[in-house]
């Protein structure tokens, strides 16, 4: 028996390894076109409301994969506060901004990357439509942007305490930026799937990286194919987020679009260069690039640049973060406004290119 035991897991081991050769060195095989239209059918009918009457019309399938935003959550969507116990920091490194909060124009980036693709789609059935006799008046395409999955260090051991639930403040953030929007209006859009650390993460800080691919491979599992869904995952350079990233694109190129870094410090404000915190180059990783920015108009204007939003969702989320500015009465001068105001000329510079 135990010899039998020891060559079946060599047996499993081997196969794991042919698998993943052939996983980094061919691409994916495309689903049989029965398992695909299903797909498409539960991905319209997951995230639409009130579809036009399609009885005796052409059969129409996504002519765009959806963008779901993958993100952290401490020192990407709020400040950690640089909280250190017992020389361990509680989630994070950045001390520009008070323990938690949020950073200005995050929501709405998320949600500008989230729609674009529904944005796509529904220009696409517009002209279906139009080539099929149909009404090509306002869409009658209602989908709904996928909400933002989470993945987290937070130990799930103690997710009775740090568990993010629908009244908190980080969820009812992303709702009302999706209530509130001037495209794509819903009141589905918000946090979804939430991937937990643990406690052993917390102690052994390197396994991080590690178990955040690990829960990416998890979410994957929604959509086998790869062709119903891409992701974009936004993370931060304090908690082993490039290394999660890093891997997703060198193993999973098909699906993931780009990886956003934000960059963090721990040193004051005061101590930043004359010309602001180093900001690391972008770079390609299968092909895919690898985006590291300081304020989120600046991974707005990137995205843009890559054609994963549209300047006119560029243009709010300037907007939004120059408005979260004010409204927290930031003084003029403070670092946090000039962080901004370099990527807001950035922003306009791009818009110019565009156009």
């Amino acid at each position: 028996l135990a010899m039998m035991a020891v060559r079946l897991f060599a047996f499993f081991i081997c196969i794991r390894a042919v698998r993943i050769g052939a996983f980094l060195n061919t691409p994916r095989p495309m689903a049989s076109s029965v398992i695909l239209h299903r797909l498409q059918d539960t991905a319209i009918k997951a995230a639409t409301s009130d579809v036009v009457d399609t009885q005796n019309q052409p059969t129409f399938s996504l002519a765009y994969p959806l963008t779901q935003v993958v993100s952290d959550i401490d020192d990407t969507l709020k400040s950690s506060g640089g909280v250190q116990v017992a020389g361990v920091t509680l989630g994070g490194i950045d001390v520009q901004y008070d323990r938690g909060d949020f950073y200005p124009g995050v929501f709405q980036f998320m949600w500008e990357l989230s729609s674009y693709s529904v944005t796509m789609n529904q220009r696409h059935y517009d002209e279906f439509q139009s080539g099929t006799g149909g009404d090509s008046g306002d869409s009658g395409l209602k989908l709904s942007p996928p909400k933002v999955a989470v993945l987290t260090a937070r130990a799930e051991e103690f997710k009775a305490a740090l568990e993010i639930k629908d009244e908190s403040k980080l969820a009812q953030a992303f709702r009302k930026t999706g209530e509130s929007s001037k495209i794509n209006p819903t009141k589905e859009w918000g946090v979804g799937p939430v991937l937990y650390g643990s406690v052993s993460e917390w102690i052994i800080q390197y396994k991080k990286g590690l178990r955040k691919f690990n829960n990416f491979e998890r979410l994957l599992e929604q959509d086998p194919t790869g062709q119903i869904m891409q992701y974009i995952y936004v993370g931060d350079t304090g908690e082993l987020d490039q290394e999660a990233g890093e891997t997703m694109l060198r193993e999973y190129p098909e699906v993931v679009q780009a990886v956003f870094l934000h960059v963090v410090s721990f040193d004051q404000p005061s101590a930043y260069p004359q010309s602001g915190l180093f900001i690391p180059p972008p770079k390609l990783i299968n092909g895919r690039p690898l985006v590291f920015f300081r304020t989120y108009v600046g991974a707005a204007a990137k995205a843009t640049q890559l054609g994963l939003m549209e300047p006119d969702g560029l243009m709010r989320v300037v907007e939004e973060a120059e408005n979260a500015l004010k409204a927290k009465g930031v003084p003029e001068g403070n670092s946090k406004w000039i962080d901004l105001e370099r990527d807001v000329d950035e922003a306009y510079q791009t818009i110019g290119e565009t156009y």
